[in-house]
């Protein structure tokens, strides 16, 4: 899974490289099947319950899912999510960034700081023993503490031999109890969190999500190891493909 999970960062990395304005989500679509591919590995998402593309990549209100288009170009002071799973040798890895393009608003540039910060504080909670819910708790409560808003509608997950596996990874506290983390446990855990109000709706393509009151939506991933020792960020970026 660390194999998978380092093709994935790289995918992310060399898309980042490649963010500017005029560019469009179609081309970063082909950038990141290209290196998958050429690293020996398919990526996850394309068929996935039908997914069209290879790249999940979702610009300003978009939250998750926005399919790349070559009518979707950047523009300077959009931020795209770029979410992007790989499958090699029958195990999975899945990871996600936003970043900003050109100028950013100030209040956008915080959402994505805040979002980012919260991941973090999330996984610092990934250890045998804890909850799901200590991780819910403390992407929660960063970042509404930080005046944000915590998508409920979607989740993080599980994940292994499967591309989503139990247990759910709410970023906000469910009010029955969750399951403990066990030696052995990969969790993909990914705060969605708005600029606004934290409803969302899903647009006619069936997959496509969005905002309900169309302001920006910013999104991190990682999959984590639970180990004995604490966290293990099998997506960090530790080493050139």
């Amino acid at each position: 899974m660390h194999r998978a999970n380092q093709i994935v960062s790289g995918v992310l990395a060399l898309l980042e490289s490649e963010i500017r304005e005029g560019v469009s989500t179609l081309e970063l679509d082909k950038i990141a099947e290209t290196f998958c591919r050429d690293h020996h590995a398919l990526p996850a998402f394309k068929g996935y319950k039908g997914y069209p593309a290879s790249l999940c990549a979702s610009v300003n209100e978009e939250v998750v899912h926005g399919i790349p288009s070559h009518k979707k170009i950047l523009r300077n002071g959009d931020i795209i999510s770029l979410d992007f799973g790989a499958l090699l040798d029958g195990f999975y890895g899945d990871a996600a960034i936003t970043v900003g393009v050109g100028d950013v608003d100030p209040k956008t540039s915080l959402l994505l700081q805040v979002t980012h910060t919260s991941l973090l504080k999330g996984i610092e909670q990934v250890m045998v023993g804890n909850r799901i819910s200590d991780i819910s708790r403390a992407i929660q409560s960063y970042a509404e503490g930080k005046g944000f808003s915590v998508v409920r509608q979607f989740v993080g997950h599980g994940i292994g031999a499967r591309l989503h596996e139990p247990p759910e990874v709410p970023n906000y506290v469910q009010r029955q109890a969750s399951p403990r983390m066990i030696e052995g446990m990969v969790l993909a855990i990914e705060p969605m969190i708005n600029l606004g109000a934290a409803k969302v709706k899903i647009l006619h393509d069936q997959w496509t999500v969005v905002t309900a009151d169309r302001k920006p939506s910013a999104h991190f991933e990682h999959s984590v190891a639970v180990t004995c020792s604490g966290p293990l960020i099998l997506s960090e970026r530790a080493s050139l493909l």
